[in-house]
């Protein structure tokens, strides 16, 4: 049977679409890979092949992201959520290492995920707090990101461990348009950056970054695994921290299998690493890499968004958007329909166009297309049309 499928436009928040090309590959490759007669997911994590595979992923993360020498990449079983809790107690450590002193992670939280990340800090008891909630600028609700003037005294002359945000709120549509300079400017501040749902889709500057921590499944593969791009500075701070001064200190340890030194020392094969599931992550680098990188992703994603927030705009008396324009997720657009009665109609008529994928998250509800790197223009354009005909068809 053809390994063929007619090209999906799915606009799930995750696990999201990923290219068909990609899956293709990956068929014949959990079959037989690279004719061994074994399957990508059957070799030991610990062969020749499988660590092909490891440093070929790290390598094409490398050329994509432009990774600076300062830094290394690893890759971690678990999505975010692990990375909540590993960060907490690795960057507590680091701080220790590097001053000698217990510092705090501050939190800058903008939505749902960054301040489950706070919260999942407090459960472990490492030393966190809240620089700013964002639901305090803005009515009780999430949906802009406060001027840097209005927060950035909480930070000067402070001493944290860390500084965390979620680059983009996936659930509440809202995305850092940069990276506040009173965080990335301060030699003292290491920023922890969530990029779980954005990661390749606009270039960046990874030397701002202390850690960068991406869970696979929205932009660049399946769940499972997680990517990591972490000063290599960080790393030597937390080896020089031994575990009977964290208990000395009341401090949580981090588990064996998500200490970041050890992951990287062992070349992200302490433990059994999903290597089918990092396979298909470097499939997609590939496919990136081929489209002309970052650069060209980040040109069409523009694109994407100015096609569907232009569609929404130009029924404003139709549609809400609830995030200012400031920081408008590129990858997921959240809005609701002013008229009541009309959502499941909505969904009905988009999944007859095979529209799907388009129904908000459970605790905001409206609705959320998730326009992640795989989409086409042409998708994107085919919903954009369907929301002006909708618009005009239901006023």
């Amino acid at each position: 049977m053809p390994l063929n499928r007619e090209e999906p436009t799915h606009f799930g928040a995750g696990p999201a679409q990923l290219p068909t090309s990609v899956l293709q590959q990956a068929s014949k490759d959990l079959i037989n890979f690279n004719n061994i007669g074994l399957g990508v997911g059957e070799i030991s994590h610990r062969s020749k092949d499988a660590t092909n595979v490891i440093e070929s992923a790290k390598s094409h993360l490398k050329e994509l992201m432009n990774i600076p020498d300062t830094h290394e990449v690893f890759f971690m079983q678990g999505g975010g959520t692990t990375g909540f809790s590993s960060v907490a107690t690795n960057l507590i450590a680091a701080h220790l290492g590097k001053t000698g002193e217990v510092a705090p992670g501050g939190y800058l939280v903008t939505g749902s995920w960054s301040k489950k990340s706070f919260e999942e800090a407090k459960r472990l008891y490492a030393p966190a707090e809240v620089i700013f909630d964002a639901k305090t600028f803005n009515n009780g609700k999430y949906g802009a990101i406060p001027a840097e003037s209005e927060w950035q005294d909480k930070v000067k002359g402070k001493k944290f461990s860390y500084v965390y945000l979620c680059e983009n709120e996936t659930v509440h549509g809202v995305e850092w348009p940069q990276m506040p300079k009173c965080i990335t400017e301060d030699p003292n501040i290491e920023l922890v950056a969530d990029l779980s749902s954005d990661i390749l889709s606009r270039e960046i500057d990874v030397s701002q970054y202390g850690v960068i921590m991406a869970g696979a499944q929205k932009n660049i593969g399946l769940a499972g695994l997680t990517v990591y791009v972490i000063k290599k500075e960080i790393l030597e701070n937390i080896s020089k921290v031994s575990e009977e001064k964290l208990h000395e200190l009341g401090l949580p340890i981090s588990p064996i299998a998500f200490d970041y030194p050890t992951v990287v020392k062992n070349n992200s094969a302490y433990n059994t690493i999903p290597i089918f599931t990092l396979h298909i992550i470097d499939l997609v680098f590939q496919h990136l890499l081929k489209k002309g990188g970052v650069a060209a992703q980040g040109a069409e994603n523009e694109k994407k968004c100015q096609l569907l927030y232009g569609a929404l705009d130009a029924n404003s008396g139709f549609y809400n958007l609830p995030v200012d324009p400031s920081c408008r997720s590129r990858m997921n657009v959240v809005f609701t329909l002013k008229k009541e009665g009309l959502d499941e109609k909505f969904l009905q008529e988009a999944s007859a166009l095979k529209l799907t994928g388009l129904k908000g998250h459970r605790s905001v509800g409206g609705f959320r297309a998730s326009i992640y790197n795989a989409l086409s223009v042409e998708t994107v354009e085919k919903l954009a049309n369907f929301v002006k005909t909708f618009a005009q068809q239901n006023a």
